[in-house]
């Protein structure tokens, strides 16, 4: 995922996009410890979809406590 399109969206569709990710990070661990995944580089791109989305998240909660 982008972080222009990260970006554009709304707070609470990233807090909705978060927990889907992190829902999708456990299934991908859980499965490459079952059986083996296709492409394990996938757990590396969801762990960092994640990181952007906070970074975000947290860059929006700053600015709102500067501002006050």
């Amino acid at each position: 995922m982008k972080i222009n399109k990260i970006r554009e969206m709304s707070s609470p569709e990233l807090e909705k996009e978060l927990g889907e990710l992190k829902s999708e990070l456990f299934k991908l661990r859980f499965s490459l410890a079952t059986n083996g995944l296709d492409n394990p580089m996938k757990i590396k791109e969801v762990k960092k979809d994640i990181a952007k989305i906070n970074t975000v998240l947290t860059e929006r909660k700053s600015e709102i406590t500067e501002n006050k």
